[in-house]
């Protein structure tokens, strides 16, 4: 056979899984949106998490992984597709989140991204996962690219949602242009006394609006909300997010533990998995550059970044079938 003749079928095969990946997560958000999944826990070091499973327990391995402000419903309609493709999918809480609780009672509430990625790690462990593929948003994202970075051998593939999103905690950031820094008015507020009372007092307002203004393209019911909205009330999760953006902005010190994790990643290390990078189009904190350099630079094994279309920042809520597509294209 022609190596034009293989190419053409390798796209075309390409195209047909992603067809029906669309049509499976289309058909199935909707049922997937008004299920109640039972929720499992597991205990690790430091964290008794929660977390929802799908699928057989022999396939391989796959965990989602959501960030601030959402929780495991952002990964309602990507579910159906890798299950059906025959894979185990583990989609937990992270601290601060829904039925996740600290063990130690008397534990400092802490969040910087060292810790998070050690949650994932530690969710892998207790659950005897010796491979697997992750996928991440924003906090989740993070926790995924570095797990990636420090324990690469247990990372099949990964499915980048925002790219690269490791920080360097230990030099303060330098002032960006106005627009940057309006975005980013949570994290400010967040920093002040007024903005921990403000979250305490007015998470849910908070953070309705931080989900509409971040995906303008995209209308968010009640209902939607709602079904997330119990996850906000977890008795952590104000310390939590309060001590994870203090830290990334050194007004915070971090747990012992990491210092030599922080330095590390503070050198900006390159992910070394084989990995798809998927921006949203229309994210309300900016929208993504056309140029793919930085992706191609910080991860040495990208297959593809795409740019996708009708997704905010909660880009598997919005575009599931290009989640799963993804993580289906990595694990073929």
């Amino acid at each position: 056979m022609s190596q034009s003749r293989r190419d053409f079928l390798k796209h075309a095969g390409a195209m047909g899984a992603a067809a029906m990946v669309t049509r499976a997560a289309t058909s199935e958000a909707a049922g997937m949106a008004q299920m109640t999944p039972q929720v499992r826990m597991v205990e690790t070091p430091v964290l008794s998490i929660g977390y929802e499973e799908h699928g057989p327990a022999a396939g391989f391995p796959i965990v989602l992984l959501h960030g601030f402000p959402y929780d495991v419903r952002s990964f309602d309609g990507a579910v159906a597709p890798l299950v059906e493709a025959g894979h185990r999918v583990l989609v937990p809480y992270l601290r601060g989140y829904g039925p996740t609780r600290f063990r130690d009672a008397d534990a400092p509430r802490m969040a910087e991204q060292a810790a998070i990625a050690q949650d994932v790690v530690d969710f892998a462990d207790a659950l005897g996962l010796g491979q697997m593929a992750l996928a991440g948003f924003d906090w989740g994202n993070r926790g995924a690219c570095i797990t990636a970075i420090r324990h690469p051998e247990r990372v099949r593939a990964q499915v980048a949602c925002g790219g690269y999103s490791v920080q360097d905690t230990l030099t303060p950031g330098r002032p960006g242009p106005a627009v940057s820094e309006a975005r980013l008015w949570y994290q400010w507020y967040f920093n002040t006394d007024r903005g921990r009372a403000g979250l305490e007092a007015n998470r849910h307002d908070i953070i309705r609006y931080l989900w509409d203004t971040w995906s303008p393209g995209f209308q968010y019911t009640d209902a939607q909300y709602d079904r997330s909205a119990p996850s906000f009330d977890n008795p952590d999760f104000v310390d939590v997010v309060i001590h994870s953006y203090r830290h990334r902005h050194v007004n915070a010190p971090g747990e012992a533990r990491f210092l030599d994790v922080e330095r590390e990643l503070a050198e900006q290390p390159p992910i070394p998995v084989p990995a798809i990078v998927l921006h949203g189009a229309d994210s309300g904190l900016g929208s993504p550059s056309s140029d793919p350099t930085g992706d191609q630079r910080r991860f040495t094994r990208l297959v593809a970044r795409r740019i996708v279309e009708g997704a905010g920042h909660d880009l598997p809520a919005h575009r599931p079938d290009a989640v799963a597509a993804a993580l289906l294209e990595l694990l073929a």
